[in-house]
């Protein structure tokens, strides 16, 4: 007897797209087939809804433990989960103290076991610090190495000067794991910032601090580092087409890179911060109209990899103020990710279902080592969520789930409408409800 059954649903699957039954017994994907005959213990029935791989979102900050009240394990992997999430990558910064060793390692893992509904991985830090403490990083089992070519805000987490980088990307590149890397200059960012201050303290200007050649600089340098140390490159945030289109050249020479973008960029232009003011505020900044068509244009002719919230919330109070520089840069997305991906990929732009599925659930998994993650298809695990794309809502406060309703999305109305996620075979969003399931798992990289 299976577990579970869910009768009629269009699964979207790396194939294409075809109604079908789903059998999951024991956590995993056991049949798909037109009709399942055999009994099962419960049965869902989809008629009518669209079934997708559970999201695996590479990208986001949680703040726990040391920074709860900022976000909290808890509030964000029910957010992700409402959104159609299974899996996240907490990044190692935010949280006090940051994932630097084994010690702080083993803190953010038993918070995680006490307080997500979802799946998760860790990813450790990379800076002048901690370099001799990546190989016990590795063996604790984080997902890979987040560095910092830019300050970071934060002076727990230092920016890595090239020595620095090159160093940590040769290791990691001997431990076999990736590192991320948030590329903007610090020399240039740091230079603009001085001279656009000077001039004021609007948006305009934080924008104006931070141009797209000061990502393209820094994207060239760790491509080329990489290169020459033969490591898994990942480079978060992309935010400019012409950005993508950088790196996108050096993996067709051979560079072993993974490119992500956010929905954020995706959705919004830099004109947008003249209305949603310090929810907005992101570094990167929102690029404008024109770099933002390039964004869409290299990503529906599938030069980017992935789509990550990069979730990254603060108290209102740190939004508050005259002085956009100094207000926090951040942007609370991780309930929204699949949703944006639906109304501005798939209905205003017809970017397939299972290229959407691809972006946030496929291509996330296997470039990280989780290839039983991620798909729909036998053998896998039993995530997914199940979405009918004949509804639409609009976002309210009181929809959020995070600890704080903040979101550039609000009052947004978004075609699509998610109805329930399941973590192997386990529903941990049903009928409005979020439900820890009897087992949550930190992902670790397979060979």
């Amino acid at each position: 007897m299976l577990d579970l059954i869910v009768r009629g649903g269009t699964l979207v699957t790396p194939e294409g797209v075809e109604q079908a039954d789903l059998g999951v017994l024991e956590g995993q994907i056991v049949q798909m087939a037109p009709e399942i005959a055999e009994p099962a213990r419960q049965e869902v029935l989809a008629r009518g809804l669209h079934v997708l791989p559970g999201g695996v979102d590479v990208h986001v900050h949680f703040n726990e433990p040391g920074q709860a009240h900022w976000e909290g394990i808890e509030t964000g992997s029910a957010a992700l989960a409402v959104g159609g999430g299974t899996v996240f990558f907490d990044m190692p910064l935010n949280s006090l103290p940051c994932t630097l060793d084994a010690a702080a390692f083993d803190q953010k893992l038993s918070a995680m076991r006490a307080a997500s509904c979802t799946d998760f991985a860790l990813w450790g830090g990379l800076t002048p610090a901690n370099l001799e403490r990546l190989p016990e990083l590795a063996e604790r089992g984080v997902i890979g190495f987040k560095a910092f070519m830019c300050n970071s805000g934060l002076p727990e987490f230092p920016a890595c000067d090239d020595a620095t980088l090159y160093e940590g990307m040769r290791t990691a590149a001997r431990l076999g794991l990736p590192v991320a890397v948030h590329a903007e200059s610090e020399a240039l960012t740091a230079h603009l910032t001085r001279t656009m201050r000077a001039k004021g303290q609007s948006w305009r200007e934080y924008v104006a601090s931070r141009p797209v050649f000061t990502e393209l600089e820094a994207i060239g340098r760790a491509l080329v580092l990489a290169h020459e140390t033969g490591c898994k490159l990942h480079i978060v945030h992309i935010s400019s087409g012409a950005g993508v289109a950088l790196a996108a050249e050096a993996k067709a020479r051979g560079v072993d890179v993974s490119l992500e973008t956010c929905p954020h960029y995706l959705a919004f232009t830099e004109d947008d911060l003249e209305r949603l003011g310090a929810v907005g505020k992101c570094a990167p900044p929102l690029r404008d109209a024109a770099e933002q068509e390039r964004l869409w244009a290299e990503l529906l002719k599938g030069s980017v990899d992935l789509i990550g919230s990069d979730h990254s919330p603060s108290p209102p109070e740190l939004k508050q103020g005259s002085d956009f520089f100094a207000l926090w840069g951040g942007i609370a997305g991780v309930q929204s990710t699949l949703s944006v991906m639906l109304e501005w990929g798939y209905f205003r732009r017809g970017l397939p279902l299972e290229r959407i599925a691809r972006l946030l659930a496929h291509q996330p998994a296997e470039r990280f080592g989780l290839g039983h993650k991620g798909r729909l298809a036998v053998g896998c695990e039993a995530d997914f969520v199940l979405v009918d794309l004949s509804q639409s809502h609009t976002l309210h406060p009181q929809d959020l789930r995070y600890r704080h309703a903040l979101s550039p999305y609000l009052g947004q109305t978004f075609r699509g409408v998610v109805e329930g996620t399941w973590l192997r075979g386990e529903p941990v969003y049903w009928q409005g409800k979020i439900a820890k399931p009897s087992e949550v798992r930190l992902q670790t990289r397979k060979p």
